[in-house]
């Protein structure tokens, strides 16, 4: 944090959510890198990022377009919704090149705030503010087509017919995860059945040792699958599994490697690529509007898509007929003609 909360903050930071990313330690000092052309980039997340793999990627993207465009980069770590409006207000008052602010945790800030400062660029990675000012820039995800490849999977894979996931909270948009994961199973093994259970408590994207605790709940009923939708808790999903003899998925960046041979494949999302791009435009004079990344346009995956899957260390690699199975319903996902039910649709 940088100021003391300005009225404002105050007035909206008690309507926030946290995001489905985070861990939970206290709020850092902000961090930077030097520029020298006068731009800079602030990024401000809404937990510390720690091991956070998500929030780590919104890090990498935001330094490496700030690099690009010769900015300087500082890093605004918040810790609850006090805090990202404080972090908000004092990254205001500091008048960068663009603020970027990570997840729905700034959708009620981000529906206020940048039609209060029209001179500011804002950059919104990963949700939109419902009232979208022309000086706000939104980048989004169509998780949902990922996690139903994933779903794909997991119903070519599974031996007991029963799979399951470990999510942090049910919520709409953690229901990306979810739904159509369960969907893709289905639509390869209809008699598949799946089961959802969620961390919640006070961390819930940060408690492994409950996420755990709820993947063993599910093993104990006959899932041979779980996948994890647990941000910093996934670890223990796989902790759970490998000692069951079970198999899991893992979210947003490669995590074979956390629980070697247990780990199937992963719902990727290159949150990097598209923050890089999207700064990248507003520093070009591109702003504004809604730049929203699936399948077809690479911002969305699975580690089975990717040229090096025989390096990655997933077990899928070991299944030639189940990636075949998958590049196929990834093609007639971008083709149009399967599509995929967005639990955030309406």
């Amino acid at each position: 944090m940088q100021r003391a909360i300005s009225p404002l903050a105050a007035l909206t930071a008690a309507t926030l959510a946290l995001t489905a990313c985070g861990a939970d330690r206290p709020a850092a000092s902000p961090s930077s890198s030097a520029g020298s052309s006068g731009k800079s980039v602030i990024l401000i997340t809404p937990n510390p990022v720690g091991t956070n793999s998500f929030l780590q990627l919104s890090v990498k993207g935001a330094e490496a377009a700030a690099k690009e465009i010769g900015a300087s980069f500082k890093l605004y770590e918040s810790k609850d919704p006090t805090s990202i409006a404080q972090n908000l207000d004092a990254a205001v008052r500091a008048k960068p090149t663009v603020i970027v602010g990570v997840s729905f945790s700034f959708d009620d800030l981000f529906a206020t705030v940048p039609g209060q400062h029209p001179g500011q660029q804002f950059l919104q990675v990963d949700s939109c503010a419902k009232k979208q000012a022309a000086n706000l820039t939104c980048v989004s995800f169509r998780e949902h087509e990922a996690a139903y490849l994933a779903g794909v999977e997991a119903g070519l894979l599974t031996r007991s017919g029963k799979v399951g996931v470990v999510a942090a909270l049910d919520s709409p948009f953690v229901h990306r995860w979810i739904d159509p994961f369960f969907a893709g199973a289905k639509a390869v093994k209809g008699s598949v059945t799946g089961t959802p259970l969620y961390v919640g408590g006070s961390n819930p994207f940060s408690d492994p040792a409950r996420a755990k605790s709820q993947a063993q709940t599910l093993t104990g009923q006959g899932a041979d699958i779980v996948a994890a939708a647990a941000s910093a808790g996934n670890q223990g999903v796989f902790e759970a599994v490998a000692a069951a003899g079970a198999k899991a998925f893992g979210v947003d960046v490669n995590q074979c490697a956390q629980s070697p041979g247990a780990v199937i494949d992963n719902v990727l999302k290159h949150v990097d690529v598209a923050e890089r791009a999207a700064i990248a435009d507003i520093a070009a004079g591109r702003a504004g509007g809604v730049k929203v990344y699936g399948l077809k346009e690479g911002g969305v995956g699975v580690n089975a898509l990717g040229d090096d899957l025989a390096s990655s260390g997933c077990a899928v690699a070991s299944s030639p007929e189940v990636v075949a199975k998958v590049k196929q319903v990834r093609d007639d996902i971008v083709a149009g003609r399967v599509t995929v039910a967005d639990p955030l649709a309406g």
